[in-house]
Protein backbone atom coordinates (compact mmCIF):
# COMPACT_ATOMS: atom_id res chain seq x y z
CA UNK A 1 0.00 0.00 0.00
CA UNK A 2 1.32 3.33 -0.68
CA UNK A 3 0.63 5.66 1.52
CA UNK A 4 0.68 9.79 1.35
CA UNK A 5 0.45 12.64 3.82
CA UNK A 6 -1.21 15.79 3.34
CA UNK A 7 -1.02 18.37 5.38
CA UNK A 8 -3.31 21.63 4.78
CA UNK A 9 -2.55 24.78 6.56
CA UNK A 10 -5.57 27.08 8.23
CA UNK A 11 -5.20 29.35 4.97
CA UNK A 12 -5.77 26.38 3.23
CA UNK A 13 -9.36 24.85 5.12
CA UNK A 14 -10.57 28.24 6.00
CA UNK A 15 -13.51 28.49 3.58
CA UNK A 16 -16.10 26.01 2.12
CA UNK A 17 -14.44 26.79 -1.61
CA UNK A 18 -11.09 26.09 0.19
CA UNK A 19 -12.05 22.84 1.23
CA UNK A 20 -13.13 22.18 -1.77
CA UNK A 21 -9.73 22.41 -3.28
CA UNK A 22 -8.78 19.85 -0.13
CA UNK A 23 -10.70 17.62 -1.77
CA UNK A 24 -9.72 17.35 -5.15
CA UNK A 25 -6.21 17.00 -3.82
CA UNK A 26 -7.24 13.86 -1.86
CA UNK A 27 -8.91 12.56 -4.85
CA UNK A 28 -5.86 13.37 -7.10
CA UNK A 29 -3.46 11.21 -5.02
CA UNK A 30 -6.40 8.43 -4.46
CA UNK A 31 -6.50 8.64 -8.23
CA UNK A 32 -2.86 8.26 -8.14
CA UNK A 33 -2.73 5.17 -6.28
CA UNK A 34 -2.23 6.67 -2.59
CA UNK A 35 -3.99 5.45 0.61
CA UNK A 36 -4.37 9.07 2.22
CA UNK A 37 -3.78 10.91 5.24
CA UNK A 38 -4.52 14.42 5.80
CA UNK A 39 -3.23 16.32 8.82
CA UNK A 40 -5.04 19.62 9.60
CA UNK A 41 -4.44 22.87 11.27
CA UNK A 42 -7.11 25.02 12.31
CA UNK A 43 -8.95 27.41 10.46
CA UNK A 44 -7.99 30.31 9.51
CA UNK A 45 -6.05 32.77 10.89
CA UNK A 46 -5.78 35.54 14.14
CA UNK A 47 -9.05 36.74 14.85
CA UNK A 48 -11.26 34.01 13.20
CA UNK A 49 -13.76 32.30 15.11
CA UNK A 50 -11.41 28.70 15.06
CA UNK A 51 -8.32 30.04 15.00
CA UNK A 52 -5.76 28.97 17.70
CA UNK A 53 -4.70 32.29 18.79
CA UNK A 54 -8.64 32.95 18.87
CA UNK A 55 -9.24 30.50 20.96
CA UNK A 56 -6.19 30.96 23.62
CA UNK A 57 -7.28 34.52 23.38
CA UNK A 58 -10.52 33.41 25.50
CA UNK A 59 -9.35 32.21 28.26
CA UNK A 60 -6.91 34.66 29.01
CA UNK A 61 -9.47 37.44 28.59
CA UNK A 62 -11.12 36.18 31.22
CA UNK A 63 -7.58 34.93 33.77
CA UNK A 64 -4.12 35.84 32.00
CA UNK A 65 -2.39 32.99 34.22
CA UNK A 66 -4.36 30.23 33.65
CA UNK A 67 -2.38 27.06 33.92
CA UNK A 68 -0.66 25.54 31.35
CA UNK A 69 -2.42 22.12 30.65
CA UNK A 70 -5.49 23.96 30.89
CA UNK A 71 -4.22 26.03 27.92
CA UNK A 72 -3.32 23.20 25.82
CA UNK A 73 -6.71 21.53 26.13
CA UNK A 74 -7.87 24.54 24.64
CA UNK A 75 -5.74 25.16 22.07
CA UNK A 76 -6.09 21.73 20.77
CA UNK A 77 -9.63 21.77 20.16
CA UNK A 78 -9.17 24.31 16.79
CA UNK A 79 -7.61 21.57 14.83
CA UNK A 80 -10.35 19.41 15.71
CA UNK A 81 -13.10 21.49 14.73
CA UNK A 82 -11.06 21.45 11.49
CA UNK A 83 -10.70 18.10 11.61
CA UNK A 84 -14.25 16.69 11.87
CA UNK A 85 -15.08 19.38 9.24
CA UNK A 86 -12.91 18.08 7.10
CA UNK A 87 -14.41 14.71 7.19
CA UNK A 88 -18.42 16.24 6.60
CA UNK A 89 -16.87 17.68 3.55
CA UNK A 90 -14.95 14.26 2.26
CA UNK A 91 -18.10 12.78 2.85
CA UNK A 92 -20.45 14.67 1.21
CA UNK A 93 -18.27 14.28 -2.14
CA UNK A 94 -18.95 10.28 -0.99
CA UNK A 95 -15.15 10.15 0.58
CA UNK A 96 -15.40 7.57 3.46
CA UNK A 97 -12.83 9.70 6.14
CA UNK A 98 -12.14 9.24 9.95
CA UNK A 99 -11.64 11.98 12.21
CA UNK A 100 -8.63 11.46 15.11
CA UNK A 101 -6.74 13.53 17.49
CA UNK A 102 -3.14 13.21 17.32
CA UNK A 103 -3.04 10.66 20.23
CA UNK A 104 -5.57 8.48 18.40
CA UNK A 105 -3.11 8.72 15.46
CA UNK A 106 -0.39 7.40 17.73
CA UNK A 107 1.54 10.40 18.72
CA UNK A 108 3.03 10.34 22.40
CA UNK A 109 4.31 13.47 24.12
CA UNK A 110 6.65 14.13 26.86
CA UNK A 111 4.35 15.98 28.99
CA UNK A 112 5.81 19.60 28.33
CA UNK A 113 2.84 21.59 28.04
CA UNK A 114 2.64 24.17 25.04
CA UNK A 115 6.19 22.98 23.48
CA UNK A 116 6.01 19.10 23.46
CA UNK A 117 8.13 17.19 21.26
CA UNK A 118 7.19 13.84 20.45
CA UNK A 119 9.22 10.62 21.76
CA UNK A 120 7.29 7.80 20.12
CA UNK A 121 4.80 7.63 17.24
CA UNK A 122 2.32 3.86 16.79
CA UNK A 123 0.03 5.05 14.04
CA UNK A 124 -1.54 1.41 14.18
CA UNK A 125 -4.92 2.59 13.95
CA UNK A 126 -4.40 4.89 11.07
CA UNK A 127 -2.74 1.99 9.24
CA UNK A 128 -6.19 -0.17 10.02
CA UNK A 129 -8.37 2.13 8.88
CA UNK A 130 -6.34 3.25 5.86
CA UNK A 131 -6.56 -0.97 4.65
CA UNK A 132 -10.53 -0.13 4.86
CA UNK A 133 -10.27 2.16 2.58
CA UNK A 134 -10.69 5.44 4.47
CA UNK A 135 -8.80 8.68 4.51
CA UNK A 136 -7.81 9.62 7.89
CA UNK A 137 -7.95 12.99 8.81
CA UNK A 138 -5.70 14.49 11.35
CA UNK A 139 -5.91 16.71 14.13
CA UNK A 140 -1.94 18.53 13.67
CA UNK A 141 -0.25 20.56 16.48
CA UNK A 142 -1.21 17.73 19.55
CA UNK A 143 -0.19 14.88 20.96
CA UNK A 144 -0.87 12.58 24.22
CA UNK A 145 1.33 11.48 27.21
CA UNK A 146 1.20 7.80 27.94
CA UNK A 147 -0.81 8.73 30.75
CA UNK A 148 -3.10 10.66 28.21
CA UNK A 149 -2.55 14.42 29.24
CA UNK A 150 -2.86 16.56 26.08
CA UNK A 151 0.21 18.25 24.95
CA UNK A 152 0.45 21.03 21.60
CA UNK A 153 3.55 20.95 19.56
CA UNK A 154 4.26 24.58 19.59
CA UNK A 155 4.55 26.67 16.26
CA UNK A 156 5.10 24.54 13.33
CA UNK A 157 3.29 21.23 14.90
CA UNK A 158 0.82 20.93 12.53
CA UNK A 159 3.92 20.08 10.07
CA UNK A 160 5.55 18.27 12.18
CA UNK A 161 2.73 16.13 12.64
CA UNK A 162 2.75 15.56 8.87
CA UNK A 163 6.14 14.26 8.73
CA UNK A 164 6.52 12.27 12.35
CA UNK A 165 3.32 10.71 10.51
CA UNK A 166 5.05 10.61 7.17
CA UNK A 167 7.96 8.51 8.59
CA UNK A 168 6.17 6.18 11.35
CA UNK A 169 3.88 5.33 8.61
CA UNK A 170 6.87 4.95 5.66
CA UNK A 171 5.37 7.17 3.54
CA UNK A 172 6.30 7.54 -0.39
CA UNK A 173 6.08 11.39 0.36
CA UNK A 174 4.34 14.35 2.62
CA UNK A 175 2.88 17.06 0.58
CA UNK A 176 2.71 20.23 2.63
CA UNK A 177 -0.49 22.74 1.26
CA UNK A 178 -0.25 26.46 1.73
CA UNK A 179 -1.04 29.49 0.20
CA UNK A 180 2.02 29.79 -2.39
CA UNK A 181 3.37 27.40 -5.09
CA UNK A 182 6.82 26.51 -3.19
CA UNK A 183 9.23 27.70 -2.13
CA UNK A 184 10.53 30.66 -3.65
CA UNK A 185 14.12 32.64 -4.09
CA UNK A 186 12.66 35.40 -2.16
CA UNK A 187 9.55 36.29 -0.34
CA UNK A 188 6.98 37.54 -3.77
CA UNK A 189 5.28 40.25 -1.74
CA UNK A 190 8.83 42.60 -1.27
CA UNK A 191 10.62 41.14 -4.69
CA UNK A 192 7.84 40.40 -7.67
CA UNK A 193 10.72 38.75 -9.02
CA UNK A 194 11.43 35.91 -7.06
CA UNK A 195 10.81 32.00 -8.69
CA UNK A 196 9.66 29.06 -7.44
CA UNK A 197 12.53 26.49 -6.43
CA UNK A 198 11.97 23.04 -7.75
CA UNK A 199 13.98 21.36 -5.74
CA UNK A 200 15.86 22.03 -1.74
CA UNK A 201 18.07 19.69 0.16
CA UNK A 202 17.27 19.66 4.13
CA UNK A 203 19.77 22.04 5.21
CA UNK A 204 19.07 24.72 2.66
CA UNK A 205 15.16 24.71 3.95
CA UNK A 206 15.97 24.51 7.63
CA UNK A 207 18.38 27.24 6.96
CA UNK A 208 16.11 29.79 5.12
CA UNK A 209 13.25 28.92 7.69
CA UNK A 210 15.29 29.50 11.05
CA UNK A 211 16.54 33.23 8.34
CA UNK A 212 12.55 33.95 8.26
CA UNK A 213 11.05 31.90 5.30
CA UNK A 214 7.61 30.86 6.67
CA UNK A 215 6.69 28.03 4.31
CA UNK A 216 7.51 25.13 7.07
CA UNK A 217 8.65 24.82 10.23
CA UNK A 218 12.28 23.99 10.60
CA UNK A 219 11.68 21.23 13.56
CA UNK A 220 9.33 19.81 11.01
CA UNK A 221 12.22 19.60 8.35
CA UNK A 222 15.08 18.55 10.98
CA UNK A 223 12.43 15.25 11.50
CA UNK A 224 12.45 15.08 7.87
CA UNK A 225 15.81 14.96 7.87
CA UNK A 226 16.77 12.34 10.68
CA UNK A 227 14.43 9.98 8.87
CA UNK A 228 14.87 10.79 4.95
CA UNK A 229 11.18 11.60 4.14
CA UNK A 230 10.54 13.53 0.83
CA UNK A 231 8.82 16.45 1.34
CA UNK A 232 6.83 18.69 -1.18
CA UNK A 233 5.28 22.08 -0.88
CA UNK A 234 2.74 22.82 -2.54
CA UNK A 235 -0.03 25.09 -3.25
CA UNK A 236 -3.91 23.74 -2.44
CA UNK A 237 -5.64 26.11 -4.74
CA UNK A 238 -4.62 24.17 -8.40
CA UNK A 239 -2.38 21.87 -10.10
CA UNK A 240 1.57 22.91 -9.31
CA UNK A 241 4.91 20.96 -9.04
CA UNK A 242 5.48 23.18 -5.93
CA UNK A 243 9.34 22.47 -4.26
CA UNK A 244 10.65 18.75 -3.52
CA UNK A 245 12.42 18.70 -0.49
CA UNK A 246 15.19 15.53 -0.10
CA UNK A 247 18.42 15.08 1.42
CA UNK A 248 20.37 15.52 -2.45
CA UNK A 249 20.31 17.57 -4.82
CA UNK A 250 18.74 16.85 -7.92
CA UNK A 251 19.58 17.98 -11.43
CA UNK A 252 18.37 16.43 -14.33
CA UNK A 253 18.02 12.61 -14.16
CA UNK A 254 21.46 12.01 -12.14
CA UNK A 255 22.04 13.02 -8.22
CA UNK A 256 24.47 15.27 -6.94
CA UNK A 257 25.84 16.54 -3.72
CA UNK A 258 24.72 19.87 -2.23
CA UNK A 259 28.41 21.23 -3.26
CA UNK A 260 27.83 21.26 -6.67
CA UNK A 261 25.08 23.03 -6.65
CA UNK A 262 25.14 27.28 -7.43
CA UNK A 263 26.02 28.48 -4.55
CA UNK A 264 22.94 30.91 -3.84
CA UNK A 265 19.94 29.30 -3.42
CA UNK A 266 17.26 32.27 -2.08
CA UNK A 267 17.19 34.96 0.17
CA UNK A 268 15.30 35.20 3.42
CA UNK A 269 14.51 38.25 5.48
CA UNK A 270 13.52 38.59 8.99
CA UNK A 271 11.86 42.23 10.12
CA UNK A 272 10.91 43.98 13.51
CA UNK A 273 14.47 43.64 14.72
CA UNK A 274 16.69 45.69 17.41
CA UNK A 275 20.03 46.81 17.58
CA UNK A 276 21.75 47.05 20.67
CA UNK A 277 24.97 48.68 21.33
CA UNK A 278 26.81 48.22 24.82
CA UNK A 279 29.53 50.49 25.33
CA UNK A 280 32.04 50.11 28.13
CA UNK A 281 35.17 52.20 29.60
CA UNK A 282 38.71 50.56 30.35
CA UNK A 283 37.51 50.10 34.18
CA UNK A 284 34.30 47.80 33.05
CA UNK A 285 36.54 44.42 32.08
CA UNK A 286 33.52 42.51 34.51
CA UNK A 287 30.82 44.40 33.64
CA UNK A 288 31.72 43.56 29.56
CA UNK A 289 32.34 39.94 30.52
CA UNK A 290 29.15 39.56 32.45
CA UNK A 291 26.35 41.11 29.24
CA UNK A 292 25.89 38.14 27.79
CA UNK A 293 26.50 36.16 30.43
CA UNK A 294 23.12 37.93 31.84
CA UNK A 295 21.27 37.93 28.63
CA UNK A 296 21.15 34.04 28.17
CA UNK A 297 20.21 33.55 32.22
CA UNK A 298 17.49 36.03 31.15
CA UNK A 299 16.15 33.56 28.70
CA UNK A 300 16.64 36.04 25.86
CA UNK A 301 18.16 34.54 22.17
CA UNK A 302 20.54 37.45 20.57
CA UNK A 303 21.62 37.43 16.82
CA UNK A 304 24.62 38.81 14.32
CA UNK A 305 26.44 39.41 17.16
CA UNK A 306 29.72 42.16 16.82
CA UNK A 307 32.07 42.37 19.16
CA UNK A 308 34.69 45.57 19.20
CA UNK A 309 37.51 47.16 21.94
CA UNK A 310 35.10 48.51 24.52
CA UNK A 311 32.15 47.81 22.34
CA UNK A 312 29.77 45.17 21.87
CA UNK A 313 26.58 44.58 19.49
CA UNK A 314 24.44 42.32 18.96
CA UNK A 315 20.29 42.35 17.69
CA UNK A 316 17.34 40.73 19.09
CA UNK A 317 13.51 40.55 18.51
CA UNK A 318 11.96 43.88 19.24
CA UNK A 319 9.34 42.06 21.41
CA UNK A 320 12.40 41.23 23.61
CA UNK A 321 13.66 44.83 23.85
CA UNK A 322 11.88 45.38 27.17
CA UNK A 323 13.49 42.73 29.07
CA UNK A 324 16.96 43.51 27.37
CA UNK A 325 16.45 46.84 29.05
CA UNK A 326 15.75 45.42 32.95
CA UNK A 327 18.96 43.34 32.22
CA UNK A 328 21.11 45.85 30.76
CA UNK A 329 20.23 48.72 33.22
CA UNK A 330 20.63 45.79 36.37
CA UNK A 331 24.50 45.61 35.15
CA UNK A 332 24.97 49.62 34.98
CA UNK A 333 26.28 49.89 31.46
CA UNK A 334 25.34 52.57 28.54
CA UNK A 335 23.55 51.46 26.12
CA UNK A 336 21.57 52.50 22.85
CA UNK A 337 18.96 50.67 21.19
CA UNK A 338 17.72 50.82 17.86
CA UNK A 339 14.90 49.64 16.66
CA UNK A 340 12.67 49.19 13.23
CA UNK A 341 16.26 46.71 11.86
CA UNK A 342 15.71 44.19 9.48
CA UNK A 343 18.13 41.45 8.68
CA UNK A 344 18.47 39.96 5.08
CA UNK A 345 20.48 36.03 4.71
CA UNK A 346 21.91 35.11 1.56
CA UNK A 347 21.04 31.17 1.61
CA UNK A 348 23.30 28.60 -0.37
CA UNK A 349 25.13 25.50 -0.15
CA UNK A 350 29.09 25.49 -0.49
Amino acid sequence: MKIIVQKFGGTSVATPEKRTKLVAQVKRARKQGYASVVVISAMGRRGEPYATDTLKALAEEIYPAIALREMDLLMSCGELISAVVTVATLNSHGIKARAMTGSQAGLVTDGTYSEAEVIDCNPQRVQKCLENGEVVVVAGFQGATADGEINTLGRGGSDTTAVILGAALNAELVEIYTDVNGIMTADPKVLQEAQIIEHLTYSEVCQMAYEGAKVIHPAAVEVAMQNNVTIVIKNSAGPNSGTMITGESRIGHKTFSARHRCVVTGIAHTTDIAQVQVEFEKSDAEKELLVFERIAEAGINVDLINIFPLLKVFTVKEELVPKVKKELEKLGVRFRIRKGCAKVSVIGAG
